[in-house]
């Protein structure tokens, strides 16, 4: 029998379970915590629920996955395959990348936990990354050195309506912070790494947009030395407001007419950060092997 690794990652990816399930790889899903209740994207409350408890000022928080959930599950993928690589998030927003290594170690190598600081559509990309890193013969240990290696070729830009709840969760550095002070502001965060940081203030969304498709043609040109877009994946997300977010997809598309672009709504565990009405613009360089 050939060698098999498994890929998994959780819901900050984006990913739904039927996503999932299509490309053959395990989610673990995160738990938002509403008033005190555990809720489960995807499986015990729908995106609208959770933006209706938000509207009505619900005490919203993210919390990680259960140890047991977590070693419940790379047991049972165990069972079938050799190894285990697992994806979460950036260890600069959230615990649950140093949480799950350090339980990693209790399976003789074979779980091995991937810290490239990717969030959202980007850590999305990590993962189909990860797939066809295994297809090709890679085993865990290669496919998160690929990863981790590759952590710091990736951008994202993304306007916010309010920072209330960023500050609140303490995941964005003091610069950051203090553009939301300013009133009628639109902060435009960016995040090359570990924590989100102050990009820039606009008046307005338009203004906002026009930064935010400026800084990431700035990023091709500078960063990744590929005007065209060849090398890279463009993708957009956005929080609850679907039409903003295609009426920004037209403009990024006009402004990279030879990128296909994905977008996706962020999903609800990062979303509890964010609030309403974010968008957000990104990029990862595509892979070679």
């Amino acid at each position: 029998m050939s060698h098999s690794v498994a890929v998994m990652t959780d819901t900050n990816s984006g990913l739904t379970p039927a996503q999932a399930k299509e490309l053959g790889v395990y989610l673990l899903p995160m738990p938002i915590l509403i008033d005190g209740n555990a809720y489960y994207e995807h499986q015990s409350i729908t995106p609208k629920e959770f933006y209706e408890k938000m509207r009505a000022k619900a005490d919203i928080s993210t919390t990680q996955p259960s140890p047991a959930d977590l070693m419940d599950l790379w047991e049972e993928i165990l069972k079938t395959h050799d190894e285990v690589v697992h994806i979460p998030m950036s260890s600069g927003l959230s615990g649950s990348c140093e949480t799950a290594a350090g339980f990693a170690k209790e399976f003789d190598g074979r779980v091995l936990v991937v810290d490239n600081h990717r969030i959202s559509v980007t850590m999305r990309q990590s993962v189909l990354d990860a797939i066809e890193l295994a297809e090709v013969g890679k085993s865990a240990a290669e496919i998160r050195t690929i990863l981790e290696e590759q952590k710091m070729e990736s951008s994202i830009y993304i306007m916010l309506n309010t920072l209330t709840y960023l500050k609140r969760g303490g995941r964005i550095t003091p610069a950051a912070a203090a553009l939301g002070t300013l009133l009628k502001i639109k902060p435009v965060l960016q995040l090359q790494g570990e924590k989100l940081d102050a990009f820039a203030k606009a008046r307005t969304v338009k203004q906002g947009k026009n930064i935010m498709i400026e800084a990431m043609k700035k990023d091709f040109r500078e960063r990744f030395h590929d005007e065209s877009g060849e090398s890279i994946h463009l993708e957009l997300s956005y929080t609850h407001d679907l039409e903003a977010a295609n009426a920004f997809k037209e403009e990024v598309q006009a402004a990279f007419p030879g990128c296909e672009i994905l977008m996706q709504p962020l999903s609800l565990s990062i979303s509890c950060h964010i609030g309403q009405g974010a968008l957000a613009i990104a990029c990862s360089k595509k892979i070679e092997y």
